[in-house]
C-alpha cells in the first residue's frame, strides 16, 4: 500500500503535535462546501441502525442509485468505496496486462502489484497540458487487455469527452476499460459527460460518493457495468461490505433529489469561481504555472529554485497540507496539487506561496 496519498492528516498531526482536524487539508480532493445540508441530522436519526447488521448486499441502495441515474439495477453494485473495486478488478477480470493512462492515481498500479499483474503507462505530456494523445494511445493499446482511465484525471484535472471514451471502447471491443469518474460530479455538465448509462459491454464505470458529498470516512462507491461483468464481480463481493450509516447516507443522497441537485449545482458554481480566482492569484506571481482543470483541484508547477518537498514542508509549518506530486509516475519534484477550500483559505495559501517564492529568490 502506497503511503503517498493525499489526506493523511493523522500522520501530519502526530508529527506537528496537533489534532488531525486542525490541519488545513488541501491535499484531499473533497467538496469544500462540506456534506450536503441535512445529512448529519439524518445520520443522527439512523444511529440505532448500528446495533444490527446492515443489508447484506446493500440491494436497497443499489436500486435507489439505479433509479436516480436511470440505470438497470442489475448493472450496479455498491461497495466499500471505489478502492474495493479497483483492487478486485485484476482478479475478477483475470487481467494479464494493464495499461494505465498517466500521470494518475497510484492505486491502479498498486492493484496490479497486489495480484502480480504486468502493467505499463502511457504518459500525457506537459507540453500538451497533460491531455492524452488519442492517436498515440490507439497505436499501443492492442498489447493490453485492460485499461485504467481516471476521468477527470487525478492529479491533472483533464477531462476526456464521452464521445472519445465511446470511440475508444468501440474500436477495441476485446479490451476492458475501467473508467473512474470519482471527480466527474465537480465538472460542469458532469452528468452529461458520464458514461454510467452506457451499454458498452467492455466498459466498467466507477462512481464515488466520497468526493462530491464529502463523506470519505463512510467508504461507499459504485461499480456500473454490463450484466455479464456484474455477475463476475458478485462472486467476489464480501457480505455486509457497506455499513449501515453509509447505506443511510446514500439513501439520503438518492431520495432528496431537489436538495441534492441544488447542492451539486452550488458546488460547481463555487468551484468554477474559486478555481479561476486562485489560479489567477498564483499565476500573478509570474513564476508558478497552473494547469487547466475541470474539477475541484489543479496541478501546479513550481519555479526552478523550489521543489515540492520544500514547499510542502514550509506550508506544513502553518498546518497547511498540499499534495506532493513527486511520487506520481510522469511527474517530478516540481509539481504539487492543490484542492480548493473556502475563499479565505484559498487566498491565504496563494499569499503564502507568493511569500515562499519571494523569499527563495
Amino acid at each position: 500500500m502506497i503511503k503517498g496519498h493525499g489526506g493523511n492528516i493523522y500522520d501530519v498531526a502526530r508529527r506537528l503535535g496537533c489534532k488531525p482536524f486542525e490541519i488545513i487539508d488541501m491535499s484531499s480532493n473533497v467538496n469544500p462546501l462540506g456534506p450536503p445540508p441535512g445529512l448529519k441530522e439524518h445520520l443522527k436519526e439512523k444511529l440505532d441502525s448500528i446495533s444490527a447488521l446492515p443489508e447484506v448486499d446493500a440491494k436497497d441502495i443499489a436500486y435507489k442509485f439505479a433509479h436516480r441515474y436511470d440505470i438497470d439495477p442489475e448493472c450496479v453494485i455498491p461497495g466499500n468505496g471505489t478502492t474495493q473495486f479497483i483492487y478486485a478488478i485484476p482478479q475478477v477480470l483475470r487481467t494479464r496486462k494493464v495499461l494505465i493512462l498517466g500521470p494518475t492515481y497510484s492505486d491502479y498500479a498498486d492493484a496490479c502489484i497486489m495480484h502480480n499483474v504486468d502493467f505499463d503507462y502511457t504518459i500525457a505530456e506537459e507540453k500538451n497540458l497533460f491531455r492524452i494523445d488519442i492517436d498515440s494511445l490507439n497505436k499501443i493499446i492492442r498489447r493490453f487487455d485492460t485499461v485504467f482511465i481516471c476521468n477527470p484525471n487525478n492529479p491533472t484535472g483533464v477531462l476526456i469527452t464521452a464521445q472519445e471514451i465511446k470511440m475508444i471502447c468501440l474500436s477495441f471491443p476485446d479490451i476492458n476499460f475501467i473508467l473512474d469518474e470519482s471527480y466527474l460530479s465537480f465538472a460542469e455538465d458532469g452528468d452529461k459527460a458520464s458514461m454510467m448509462g452506457s451499454d458498452l459491454s467492455n466498459l466498467i464505470v466507477l462512481n464515488s460518493m466520497s468526493k462530491i458529498f464529502r463523506v470519505p470516512g463512510l467508504r461507499v462507491g459504485y461499480l456500473i457495468a454490463s450484466k455479464g461483468i456484474i455477475k463476475r464481480f458478485n462472486k467476489y463481493m464480501l457480505p455486509w461490505n457497506v455499513n449501515s450509516l453509509a447505506q443511510a447516507a446514500v439513501s439520503y443522497f438518492m431520495t432528496q433529489r431537489d436538495e441534492i441537485d441544488s447542492f451539486i449545482e452550488k458546488t460547481r458554481e463555487f468551484i468554477k469561481s474559486e478555481r479561476k480566482n486562485l489560479a489567477e492569484k498564483l499565476e500573478d506571481t509570474g513564476r508558478i504555472k497552473v494547469f487547466p482543470s475541470t474539477t475541484v483541484f489543479f496541478l501546479v508547477k513550481l519555479p526552478d529554485n523550489l521543489n515540492s518537498d520544500k514547499v510542502c514542508e514550509d506550508l506544513l509549518q502553518d498546518r497547511i497540507l498540499v499534495r506532493n506530486c513527486s511520487n506520481f509516475k510522469g511527474l517530478s519534484e516540481k509539481f504539487i496539487r492543490i484542492s480548493l477550500k473556502t475563499s479565505k483559505i484559498n487566498k491565504m495559501v496563494a499569499d503564502k506561496l507568493d511569500d515562499l517564492i519571494a523569499s527563495s529568490q
